[in-house]
């Protein structure tokens, strides 16, 4: 043990400790994520999720990989758990200026969303059934009508479809009044924008409390790597 710190080793064993649940939580949240916004979010989106699941999988394998190098004094095991950390950190770097660049292009990405999804609702073909009927889903499901202009967006087919947006309380203030119907006021739109921007916000704050952990373990591997060189 000459030459090696055991508050290093020790720390540097917590540490990734603590990095190993940080990817069970990162891959929990992650799957929850991936499964309950499957039917709201776009490819971009669930591609980032399913980045995130590989990620929060690799930092599992890395954190086990961490432990047996500092209990084991591994030099090797360090080495590769310092150089996979850097390159993951590198990527979330890249990623990140690439995702800040993009974001004056998400209102626009959010229209045309909205714009292929109000098209699908008005739609009469066959192929089209299956996504209404979702799309009722969502509507009982938030209380809300329709994606931008509310009942509108159904066209000719909210009188022949068994709309889901038909209010159930008449008195309640989240409903109004639309041919006869008591229908919900508020637009699927505004509900599934705000979902996907919920999201977006807890994979940014995944990625930064992330890259904050894999610094500290940057300088925890490579100051037990250099201590135990120099036994």
């Amino acid at each position: 043990m000459a030459g090696v710190s055991k508050c290093m080793k020790y720390s540097m064993f917590i540490f990734n400790l603590l990095f190993w649940v940080c990817g069970c939580i990162i891959l929990g949240i992650s799957i929850w994520i991936r499964v309950t916004g499957a039917h709201q979010m776009d490819s971009s989106m669930l591609a980032g999720a399913n980045l995130l699941i590989a990620v929060g999988a690799i930092i599992m394998i890395l954190g086990f990989l961490g432990c047996c190098g500092a209990v084991k004094e591994n030099r090797c095991m360090l080495m590769l758990f310092f150089i996979a950390l850097l390159l993951i950190l590198i990527l979330q770097l890249i990623g990140g200026i690439l995702g800040a660049m993009s974001i004056s292009k998400m209102d626009t990405a959010f229209d045309l969303i909205l714009s292929a999804m109000t098209s699908k609702l008005e739609s009469t073909e066959k192929e089209d059934k299956p996504y209404q009927e979702n799309f009722q889903n969502i509507e009982r499901e938030f209380k809300c009508c329709g994606v931008t202009k509310g009942p509108e967006d159904w066209g000719k087919n909210f009188n022949s479809t068994m709309c889901q947006c038909e209010a159930q309380d008449q008195s309640s203030d989240l409903c109004t009044k639309y041919q006869n119907r008591y229908i919900y006021k508020n637009t699927c739109g505004e509900v599934i924008v705000q979902q996907m921007k919920n999201y977006l916000t807890i994979l940014m704050g995944i990625s930064f409390g992330l890259a904050v952990v894999e610094i500290i373990g940057l300088v925890f591997s490579m100051s037990l790597y250099c201590q135990i060189g120099r036994k």
